[in-house]
């Protein structure tokens, strides 16, 4: 019998607290993989390619695209970004559990192609004003770059409905827990 694995899909708005969160994941449970997404978006400073995302051309972007190479894909904030299919299938095909960071149409995108392998936990901010200091200290994006970031808050928390799990950031320590107890609720369940 073929072991199955369990993608964890994390979404928030931009500002949401959905990266830290993985990470910390990541740091106590060493054994789940991350999916790096492939974009467009040019690099922030800090980023490096290969380890945060697979940073490729709009070309290569637009050629995965057409061999059906992406899960997912989406146009956010001007850039695109996409799961790649044959990292995650193979993931799946091990019994790997695969932490994803994904916008809100990349969720739902993964939830209706994995409803049997896949728990979707959408972050949600404490407040609107919470998510633009957020955004201002982290530093990388201009006041009209924010702007536009939050301009998508209302469409993503409409979308952010079909989630079948939700967490309010306003604690990480205890937003971390909570995560984990969903993970391990649902994992158990499907595994």
């Amino acid at each position: 019998m073929n072991k199955k694995g369990l993608l964890i899909v994390l979404s928030s708005p931009s500002g949401g607290g959905k990266t830290a969160i993985l990470q910390e994941i990541i740091r106590r449970r060493p054994k789940y993989l991350y999916s790096i997404s492939s974009t467009t978006r040019p690099p922030r400073g800090y980023e490096v390619n290969g380890k945060d995302y697979n940073f490729i051309s709009e070309a290569e972007f637009q050629r995965k695209i057409e061999t059906n190479e992406f899960i997912e894909w989406a146009e956010v904030h001007g850039f695109l970004y996409g799961t790649d299919r044959p990292v995650i299938e193979e993931w799946l095909r091990q019994g790997q559990f695969v932490l994803l960071d994904l916008d809100v149409k990349g969720g739902s995108a993964i939830m209706r192609q994995y409803p049997d392998n896949s728990v979707a936990i959408f972050i949600d901010p404490p407040s609107i004003e919470t998510l633009r200091l957020r955004l201002t200290r982290r530093g990388s994006e201009s006041e009209a770059e924010i702007e536009r970031r939050l301009a998508r808050l209302p469409m993503e928390m409409k979308m952010s409905k079909i989630y079948p799990h939700h967490v309010i950031n306003d604690d990480f320590k205890l937003t971390v827990q909570a995560v984990l107890a969903i993970i391990d609720s649902v994992g158990h369940r499907k595994g």
